[in-house]
């Protein structure tokens, strides 16, 4: 398959099944809700080492907000339910609770119910009270800068971790351009986060190592300066390979955010030096859910 002068390889993207919720932060402004968002969000690129993958999912307009105010959607991938439950309380007790003017609200209300404000509340040391408001619980705890206000839980749900694309380019310039093009047509696909820095990263893994402590190491086959020293998956113009991976609530909306991701590397085409699209493939030693390139963009 051939698109625009890019070649969409015979292949697939292998992913795991994780579980997810997501949250929804207001404030003052778009400013300081983006803030408290980005350091709730912060250190949670790969469950590999973070404990959690997180991401702003977007921005919301204060008419979409439970309390009328401007927010952000934040969503919060891990593991497992435990996981994902002592993720979400830290982040939201270190990273909410402390920024001014933020509140804190549920984003599903489908799944199994988990902690929110409900232990957040005791930093009120007695003083908080707490509102039924259309069969919601929230609670109000007092702090220096008036109160903070959080819904008493959010839902947890069965999610996917995992798809990805890579994009083969000529140079390292054209690769990351290809990429920024890519995050920002991804952005506009609810239920995805996109959690690497930027969206973008240039260690792609695989699984295993030469080293028995580790489970992950570099992806030799896609290194450009490793041509020469292994079995290597690259032509010689080929100079810079990079990845995005993509978490998502459903299968569906993985493919879909992989598509326009993909087609916005492929509108640039090969007269920007962009070769191939390719994926992470493991041979099944990954997970379940399996993700081809060539159907997908069929």
């Amino acid at each position: 398959m051939i698109i625009n002068g890019v070649q969409i390889d015979q292949t697939f993207a292998e992913a795991f099944p994780m579980r997810a919720t997501r949250v929804i932060i207001t404030a003052q402004n778009h400013k300081w809700a983006h803030i408290s968002a980005q350091a709730f969000t912060g250190f949670a690129t790969s469950v590999i080492a973070c404990g959690c993958e997180a991401g702003i999912e977007r921005e919301l307009d204060p008419s979409e907000t439970p309390d009328g105010r401007p927010g952000v959607s934040a969503m919060i991938f891990a593991m497992g339910g435990k996981g994902l439950a002592k993720q979400l309380e830290t982040r939201a007790g270190q990273c909410v609770l402390t920024s001014p003017t933020s509140a804190l609200f549920a984003g599903l209300n489908e799944g199994d119910p988990i902690a929110l404000g409900e232990n957040l509340r005791y930093f009120g040391d007695g003083f908080q009270i707490s509102k039924r408001i259309a069969g919601k619980r929230y609670w109000r705890v007092p702090v220096m800068d008036g109160e903070f206000l959080a819904e008493e839980t959010t839902g947890m749900v069965k999610a996917i971790g995992g798809g990805n694309f890579l994009v083969l380019a000529e140079s390292q310039p054209q690769a990351l351009a290809a990429c920024e093009a890519a995050i920002e047509a991804m952005k506009q696909v609810p239920n995805v986060i996109m959690p690497f820095p930027g969206g973008v990263v240039r260690s792609g893994s695989k699984v295993g190592s030469k080293y028995k402590t580790l489970n992950a190491s570099t992806n030799d086959a896609f290194c450009p300066t490793l041509k020469g020293q292994t079995k290597t998956e690259l032509s010689p113009e080929i100079e810079s390979v990079m990845e995005i991976v993509i978490d998502g609530l459903t299968e569906e909306d993985i493919k879909k955010s992989m598509r326009v991701g993909i087609q916005a590397v492929c509108d640039l085409g090969s007269a920007n030096g962009i070769r191939r699209i390719s994926a992470g493939n493991y041979g099944g030693k990954l997970g379940p859910f399996l993700f081809h390139l060539q159907e997908i963009m069929a």
